[in-house]
């Protein structure tokens, strides 16, 4: 291994599972705002530093990985609303705004969440986020919600606070991305990359056709058997986050069959597009967005990046910045409205995204954005680490952070 991956997975050494009393203790005392940092309507300037803490601790054992949602810990939580009150973070109406989404499509569309453990709570907290923003009811009632054990039953794996948590905003973000979509949530016994796997076969076989996973680890050379046993599905868009140690390539998203989403921070501005990113980098809130070259994984024939001659992470972005990050609604990890953000926030979105797209051919849907890059918003502004090159730095075109660049519409996402 190298002496670069060492760093990155001692910086991966995060502080471990959060509990919802740790949320109320430390660093979230600091600060109360009475307004939401950014909404629909107002936009403070996101401050150029925050607390944040991962919902996940560093994997102890090979072949482990670790869920890649932070926390901002120097905002108070809320546990309820007043009725002239909104969550802080960005919602829905603002990330359409912001990628120019449709507020209809995808109906009857699945996108799968793979995460470990369980969250107890998932059903109901996606229902009080739901409502919150006027979406249509998802439930299990209604046929739209899922929730299944990565055997396709309900014997549901243990519950864990930080998977919780990663849990909330997955299903959030999907909601905020494509509010016509069917969610189904597969539940994983553990965050092994076999089970992990199980997990997407499983999502496969109950019919989803995008696939989002908000975790990763430190790549290996069995990663290329891994490959062919649980992401080489064509015809269906898996994404994949890229990390959020900064510069650095971890596994899956260095798989070659998946969509490798990287992180931006997002402000609203008076351009004619009505805001601006950059690259998450670590200036703001955690490491920042991960990207570079994989060790071990071939480098797909659609990517024509010369500086890397295997595969190159990542494809696309989104925004992940804690420091403008996302309103999300936990009650098992948190205690109720609190700003997520991590890669783990851009790759469910832009599986919403796919979802919103249509139906993939059988190929490989990673490859669509390369084919339009002239549909994405490119993303020229900033680092996630030090290095030479386009790898850790943003430029016209291609770069490692936000790859081709972020969501303008749906047209870079089909085939």
């Amino acid at each position: 291994m190298s002496s670069h991956r060492r760093r990155n997975l001692i910086r991966r050494g995060a502080p471990a599972l959060l509990s919802a009393a740790a949320l109320i203790t430390g660093g979230l005392a600091v600060a109360s705002q009475s307004s939401a940092f950014a909404n629909t309507t107002t936009a403070e300037p996101a401050a150029t530093t925050v607390h944040t803490h991962r919902l996940c601790s560093q994997p102890s054992k090979p072949g482990y990985m670790a869920c890649q949602a932070e926390v901002r810990t120097d905002l108070k939580s809320q546990k309820s609303l007043g009725r002239q009150d909104t969550p802080k973070g960005f919602g829905p109406a603002d990330l359409q705004a912001a990628y120019n989404l449709p507020k209809d499509g995808g109906k009857d569309a699945t996108v799968a969440i793979v995460d470990a453990n369980d969250d107890p709570n998932a059903e109901k907290d996606l229902a009080a986020y739901r409502s919150q923003y006027g979406l249509p009811e998802c439930s299990t009632g209604n046929g739209c919600f899922k929730k299944i054990d990565q055997d396709g039953g309900t014997n549901y794996p243990a519950p864990d606070a930080g998977w919780a948590g990663e849990i909330s905003l997955d299903v959030d973000m999907v909601s905020a991305a494509c509010p016509q979509c069917k969610i189904l949530l597969v539940e994983a016994k553990s965050a092994n990359m076999d089970d992990l796997g199980a997990a997407v076969n499983q999502a496969v076989k109950q019919g989803a056709k995008y696939v989002s996973n908000s975790y990763g680890g430190s790549e290996e050379a069995a990663d290329t058997t891994s490959d062919d046993q649980y992401f080489k599905h064509p015809g269906v868009a898996i994404t994949v986050s890229s990390g959020d140690s900064g510069y650095g390539t971890e596994y899956p998203a260095a798989s070659q069959y998946v969509t490798a989403v990287g992180g931006t921070s997002l402000k609203k501005d008076s351009s004619t597009r009505g805001w601006s990113e950059s690259v998450w980098g670590k200036s703001a809130g955690g490491d920042g967005a991960g990207s570079g070259c994989s060790q071990f994984d071939a480098k797909p024939s659609w990517q024509k990046d010369s500086g890397c001659a295997k595969r190159a992470v990542a494809d696309v972005a989104a925004v992940a910045d804690p420091a403008t990050g996302l309103a999300v609604y936990d009650t098992y990890q948190a205690s109720g409205w609190n700003v997520y953000g991590g890669t783990s926030a851009s790759a469910p979105f832009i599986a919403g995204v796919y979802a919103l797209a249509g139906t993939p051919g059988n190929d490989v849907p990673a490859a669509y954005p390369y084919a339009h890059p002239d549909k994405l918003n490119d993303v020229t502004d900033g680092a996630n680490g030090s290095c030479s090159d386009y790898l850790c730095k943003a430029g016209k075109g291609y770069d490692g952070p936000t790859g081709l660049g972020t969501p303008n519409g749906v047209a870079a996402f089909t085939q």
